[in-house]
C-alpha cells in the first residue's frame, strides 16, 4: 500500500502537510517573520535554491530579523526623541569648529556600555540637540533603551509628581533607560526643588549613562544652584565620568535653512 503525502514544493513533509497547515501552525506560534517570507522560501526551495537545512536556516534568520527590527521600532518609540538627528545626516563639513573626529568616536557609544557620560557644549543651534539625538540613535542600535527631554519638561513632570504623589512612579521614566539625553540644560537658575530633582536623577543611575546638551560650559553650572552641596554632589558624580565635546562655531540650523527664494 502506497501512502501519499502533500508536500512544499521540493521539501519532504508530514503526511497531509500544506502550506496552509504551514501557515497556521506559523501563526499560531506568533512567528509572523516566518509567515511573511514563508512563500519567497518555499519558491527558493523548489527552484533548489534551498536544501532542508538551508530552508530552515533562512527562515529562522527571517524571523530574528523581523523581531530585531520590531525591537529597534520600539526602543526608538519609547526614546521620544523631539527630531530625527542621525550620524548619517549630520554635516560634519559644515564648519571647522565641529569637532567632527572627536563626535565619530563616540558614535560607538561604548561609553554607554561603561556607564560613562557626554557633556555636549556650545552656542545657540550649534548642532548639540542633533548630535545628542544622533548618540540616541546609535545606543538604540547597539541594543540599548533610550530616553530623550529637555530639561524642562523632566523638572515640570517631575514637578507635577510631587503635586499628585506619582513623583517616585515619573522618577523611573528617566532612571531607568540604559541612556538618558538631557537637552538644553543649564539655561537658567533652578529652585531648591528642580536642584534636588536633579540630583536624584543622577544619583539613581549610578552605572548608567546621561547625554547633556548645553550653551554653558560645566564651570559656569555652580551658581544655578541654590544648594551648593547638592551641586557639587550631582555635578560630581556627572563631570567628572563624562567626555566632553565642545563646539566652537556659529548656528548650524543657520547653515541649514532653505535659501531664500
Amino acid at each position: 500500500m502506497t501512502t501519499t503525502t502533500s508536500t512544499a514544493p521540493g521539501l519532504p513533509g508530514p503526511a497531509g502537510a500544506d502550506r496552509t497547515q504551514l501557515a497556521a501552525s506559523l501563526r499560531a506560534l506568533r512567528l509572523s517573520g516566518m509567515l511573511d517570507s514563508l512563500e519567497n522560501r518555499l519558491a527558493q526551495a523548489a527552484e533548489g535554491q534551498l536544501g532542508f537545512l538551508d530552508f530552515l536556516q533562512a527562515l529562522c534568520l527571517d524571523e530574528i530579523n523581523r523581531r530585531d527590527s520590531t525591537a529597534l521600532e520600539r526602543r526608538t518609540r519609547a526614546a521620544k526623541f523631539e527630531t530625527d538627528g542621525r550620524i548619517e545626516n549630520f554635516d560634519f563639513t559644515a564648519d571647522p569648529g565641529i569637532p567632527a573626529a572627536r563626535i565619530r568616536d563616540l558614535a560607538n557609544t561604548e561609553w554607554v556600555r561603561t556607564g560613562q557620560h557626554v557633556i555636549i557644549s556650545g552656542p545657540v543651534g550649534s548642532g548639540k540637540t542633533h548630535i545628542a539625538t544622533a548618540f540616541g540613535h546609535q545606543a538604540i542600535r547597539a541594543g540599548h533603551t533610550v530616553r530623550f527631554a529637555a530639561t524642562s519638561r523632566v523638572l515640570a513632570d517631575l514637578a507635577g509628581g510631587h503635586a499628585d504623589g506619582s513623583w517616585a512612579h515619573r522618577l523611573r521614566a528617566y532612571t531607568k533607560p540604559d541612556l538618558l539625553i538631557v537637552d538644553d540644560f543649564a539655561m537658567r537658575e533652578f529652585t531648591p526643588a528642580q536642584g534636588d530633582d536633579l540630583y536624584e536623577i543622577v544619583n539613581e543611575r549610578p552605572a548608567r549613562s546621561i547625554v547633556v546638551t548645553t550653551n554653558r560650559a560645566p564651570e559656569e553650572w555652580y551658581p544655578l544652584f541654590p544648594n551648593q552641596v547638592v551641586a557639587e554632589s550631582l555635578l560630581d558624580r556627572l563631570v567628572n565620568n563624562a567626555h566632553q565635546i565642545t563646539i566652537q562655531t556659529g548656528s548650524y540650523r543657520a547653515r541649514r535653512r532653505p535659501a531664500a527664494q
